[in-house]
């Protein structure tokens, strides 16, 4: 799937470009499908990268979707090309919102839930830019819209971001002050699960507290913020275990089971 008009580039908004979206893997349930779940990359990654992670989680009623971001310049890297799910400039609150690569990514994703049968249970997770763009759908679930206005149709009812933060912080509050009361309703029910290595030296853990705080302060009322002493910007048993427990609670898989 592809997408035009985006303006891609080493920090500037002027080079305009179609970019297409990588190789979609899928890892299927092996038992009775009650979820699909998009699952993020990061940066410079691709879906492929926790395939055999997700797969051997003791999830089988879940089925994993894993994209792959376009491949583009990442003002970050100096405007060298890689997959990235939008520009970044830096890693910090500083950092100016590429929203044209976030709702082309959210979109994206949306599409790919869309196709789900009606009676599954949907949700986003991801890994620090993967779990940034997870946090973004987020916001754009509980608003009803994207950045750019258009409606976000799909009804989440679980997000995951590993050593991740929020992209568009800094606009979300006057986002809250024109917000309906259903987008604060979907704010608060919706379940959120944020994990973060304290010992992160790319996506430091004070930024993603921050992210946290931000949530809650707009209304992510059913937000978990989990901190791991000793763990860098990396995955482990302890932290994926903790996604599976946390998965299996808050969809209720293990009550729905015949």
């Amino acid at each position: 799937m592809s997408y035009s008009s985006y303006a891609a580039g080493s920090g500037t908004r002027s080079a305009r470009r179609t970019l297409e979206f990588g190789r979609t893997h899928v890892v299927r349930p092996r038992g009775r499908h009650l979820a699909t779940i998009v699952w993020l990359h990061g940066l410079g990654d691709n879906g492929s990268s926790l395939c055999q992670v997700l797969e051997s989680l003791p999830l089988p009623n879940i089925k994993w979707i894993c994209p792959t971001a376009p491949t583009r310049p990442v003002a970050l890297l100096g405007g060298f090309p890689c997959t990235a799910w939008f520009d970044i400039a830096e890693i910090s609150e500083d950092n100016p919102d590429d929203f044209e690569g976030l709702d082309a990514s959210a979109a994206h994703i949306a599409n790919l839930l869309s196709a789900e049968p009606a009676d599954v249970k949907l949700g986003v997770g991801g890994f620090s830019m993967g779990g940034a763009m997870a946090l973004y759908s987020a916001t754009c679930f509980a608003f009803g819209k994207y950045g750019n206005g258009n409606q976000y149709p799909i009804n989440l009812r679980a997000v995951v971001a590993l050593s991740g933060w929020l992209p568009g912080s800094r606009s979300l509050r006057n986002k809250v002050d024109h917000a309906a009361y259903d987008a604060a309703r979907r704010a608060a029910t919706l379940p959120v699960l944020f994990c973060h290595g304290i010992s992160d030296e790319v996506v430091h853990c004070t930024f993603g507290e921050k992210s946290a705080q931000t949530l809650g302060s707009v209304g992510f009322q059913s937000l978990s913020f989990q901190k791991y002493d000793g763990l860098g910007h990396f995955t482990v048993p302890r932290e994926m275990n903790e996604v599976s427990s946390w998965l299996t609670s808050r969809l209720a898989l293990d009550r729905e089971l015949p």
